[in-house]
């Protein structure tokens, strides 16, 4: 591929060019010896930086102007990006630019938006099931975003779906602490692997947008432990992100980028990292409380109401307040991210004015395409048969592209927005259709069919072309992003009347789902498949084509439950919605670690759809289960066959339920293997646990323990089959053991 052969070209040439200079200023500039490690190098840059030079690293502008506020970015930012830090060129230090977001390169509104290939929303990713998608994303995203000149991407999102309306859900990775951690951690590493840092976000318990800058998450420290904060535990142990981004609500009464306990004791101290934590954008709310709580730096000023790491940050050290310690800690945490993930041997060159982006497609299409579930496909209409006469596509703008989610993570396209008349046009918006049709995609391989488009805005003319066509693929789309949630799960826009008019008249109706989360679905019945293709990314359209006429088979699996109804959810009515402006609330997590499937199985509550579920053009059996302990490891085995007629992808998961021991839900998923297999072919696969799946956390000793007893070891193809017995099991026993906060083995003494 042009762009990464380019960029290895330059990145060996900087290496051979720093190497020489490192060589010859290694005596005087020992922290640019690339042969030491950063921590040692860091430590040795701080006692070189003057006061102002590390007030310099803490404090980054926006890299966009702010008419509102009369500010103009600095002239050495990126044009319309996210964010800028100044370096200390003095010392060899680059400049740290930064870009959104986690699903390609974003850009700030304007009228100079740097055109980016956009991967599928982050629910899709998660929904593949696969590590190694899920980093070649990141890869990608992290070229670009070299390409362009930037050394921060502002990705590796990672809030757990307690609240299925949040508006960004689609950035995230569903509800499941090991999946999401383990999907987004792969993400972090592919996107580091280009010498870019990545953030982890947002830390923490940041789960709806209503209300954001002012609600009160409500949890205990023990079932934050074992969920939410799980999940970005497991992200930064996968990942080794550079840096974290504190989030924008209050926890426990405290805001979380002035979190003593969020910062410092769970994330520096209890976790090891030695990156540094920067704010969200207008995060920041003081000076010496967010600095000796644990917070590094101060982003994307003026969004915040004041220049808190600025001028009083300098007074504060000055007068003791903030201790001199405390600044060189924050400078170097900087530096040391900084060191280790290339940002200084290897600095970015000057941004690239386009990138060829046609190699970059093909790996957002084959993520969109492997994380697309098939919820339904009772009368196989899927996949569509090649010789049909007459179709009938509706609605969803497909005859445009394909939907977006808005907000800060919005990448612009190249060919620009299709429908650039959708509203609101500004923040969150611009509502973005991707353009890339799945109707010209669709027409493409039915030339000799009668391929017929209907907007769907009058349903009876919608429900006369479904008649007089052989089957009808309806699209039916959500618009969601940051700053606001859904007010009910189901579909804008009287979407399900004009679905259930279509069903009415021709009962060999697809549905296309193009949405940012979890919909209700009153017309299921009446339809005969459903596939939830998400946000599909900037080759949505022709990703959707190929999986419904079977040129890739389904392989997705749902990465968070639908719900029936609101009434199932742990808060029915969305706290603080309709949002008041500057009102302060609570949200209570009385689910504690409960967090989805958890909570249904916890209250025997029947979904829509369950967790992992996901259909296939083909059969599979999950077979074989063994199970064994060594060293206290829980392994098991299991075997996957193909045992229907084509070639398909199916994701083996893993669920351990206590039989006398109690959790905070009747099972948890432990372990999953994605299986590729042809007809008839067989593939063996592994898992070893992590042990903090098998226990309870302690807080008063921060240590996992796993309670004396036997635990059902349970293979299935979701959640619901688990939890129904019909799925292979095995008993096995486990002896009492404690793990450390970060799930090593404690020796007896210290127990």
């Amino acid at each position: 591929m042009r762009l990464k052969k380019q960029i290895s070209v330059l990145s060996a040439a900087v290496a051979m060019c720093c190497g020489t200079v490192l060589a010859a200023e290694t005596g005087a500039q020992p922290w640019l010896n690339a042969r030491l490690g950063a921590g040692e190098r860091a430590d040795l840059a701080v006692r070189e930086m003057t006061l102002d030079e590390k007030l310099k690293l803490v404090y980054g502008y926006l890299g966009n102007d702010m008419e509102s506020k009369k500010f103009k970015r600095p002239e050495e930012s990126h044009v319309q990006s996210a964010g800028f830090i100044y370096g200390l060129p003095r010392l060899g230090i680059p400049h740290l630019r930064e870009t959104d977001a986690g699903l390609g390169i974003a850009s700030q509104g304007g009228p100079q938006a740097r055109a980016g290939t956009a991967l599928p929303s982050g629910l899709n990713t998660a929904a593949t099931w696969d590590l190694a998608t899920a980093y070649a994303g990141g890869a990608m995203i992290g070229a670009e975003a070299r390409a362009y000149g930037f050394n921060v991407l502002l990705a590796g999102g990672v809030n757990l779906m307690r609240e299925p309306r949040n508006g960004r859900n689609f950035e995230y990775a569903g509800e499941d602490p090991l999946l999401a951690g383990k999907i987004v951690g792969a993400q972090i590493k592919g996107i580091q692997s280009n010498r870019v840092i990545s953030t982890l976000k947002h830390f923490a318990l940041n789960d709806q947008e209503t209300g954001r800058t002012t609600l009160n998450v409500k949890i205990d420290d023990q079932s934050a432990r074992m969920s939410d904060l799980l999940a970005l535990q497991i992200a930064n142990e996968e990942g080794k992100p550079g840096s974290v981004m504190c989030s924008y609500n209050r926890i426990n009464g405290v805001y979380g980028c002035e979190s003593d306990y969020l910062l410092n004791q769970v994330l520096k101290k209890d976790w090891g990292f030695k990156g540094w934590v920067m704010s969200d954008w207008g995060a920041t709310h003081s000076t010496i409380p967010a600095a000796n709580a644990g917070l590094d730096q101060q982003s994307g000023m003026p969004f915040d109401l004041a220049d808190y790491f600025g001028p009083p940050l300098k007074e504060a050290v000055m007068n003791g307040w903030v201790p001199q310690t405390r600044l060189d800690d924050m400078a170097r945490r900087i530096l040391h991210a900084m060191f280790e993930h290339g940002v200084v041997d290897q600095p970015v060159g000057a941004p690239v004015s386009s990138i060829d982006l046609k190699d970059h497609a093909a790996i957002s299409i084959k993520d969109a395409q492997d994380g697309m579930v098939l919820l339904k496909n009772s009368a196989k209409v899927l996949p569509l048969d090649k010789a049909v006469k007459r179709v009938a596509v509706i609605g969803g703008y497909a005859d445009r592209g394909v939907m977006a989610g808005g907000g800060s993570s919005l990448v612009y396209p190249a060919g620009g927005n299709a429908a650039p008349e959708l509203m609101p046009k500004i923040w969150p918006g611009p509502v973005m259709i991707y353009p890339s049709s799945p109707l010209k995609a669709i027409q493409a391989r039915l030339p000799n069919a009668v391929v017929a488009y209907s907007d769907g805005a009058d349903p009876a003319a919608a429900a006369k072309l479904a008649r007089e066509s052989d089957v009808v693929l309806v699209f039916a789309t959500q618009w969601t992003g940051e700053g606001f949630d859904m007010p009910n799960l189901s579909l804008p826009d009287k979407q399900d009347a004009l679905i259930a008019a279509v069903a009415e008249a021709n009962a060999k109706t697809v549905v296309v789902l193009e949405t940012g989360g979890p919909v209700t679905m009153p017309w299921l019945s009446k339809v005969s498949s459903v596939l939830e293709a998400w946000y599909p990314g900037s080759s949505g359209g022709e990703a959707i084509a190929g999986v419904l006429f079977g040129e890739v088979n389904p392989s997705g699996h749902l990465p968070a439950t639908f719900p029936a109804s609101e009434s199932q959810l742990p808060r029915p009515a969305l706290d603080g919605f309709p949002e008041v402006a500057d009102k302060r609330f609570d949200v209570s997590y009385h689910e504690g670690a409960a967090v989805g499937y958890k909570w249904f199985d916890l209250k025997g509550l029947k979904p829509l759809f369950p967790f992992g579920h996901g259909l296939s053009y083909t059969d599979f059996a999950l077979t074989d289960l063994s199970t064994s302990v060594k060293d206290g490891v829980l392994h098991a085995s299991f075997s996957v066959k193909n045992v229907g007629k084509v070639a398909g992808k199916e994701v083996a998961q893993v669920y351990v339920a206590p039989v006398s021991a109690r959790w905070e839900a009747p099972k948890r998923l432990v372990g999953f293997h994605k299986a590729d297999a042809a007809p008839g072919a067989v593939v063996k696969a592994a898992i070893a646990v992590d042990p903090r799946l098998l226990a309870m956390y302690d807080s008063a000793s921060k240590t996992w323990k796993v309670a004396k007893g036997d635990y059902k070891v349970i293979l299935a193809a979701d959640a619901a089959a688990a939890a129904d017995g019909k799925a292979v099991s095995k008993v096995v026993h486990l002896e009492a053991a404690v793990y450390d906060v970060n799930g090593k083995p404690l020796k007896a003494g210290k127990r």
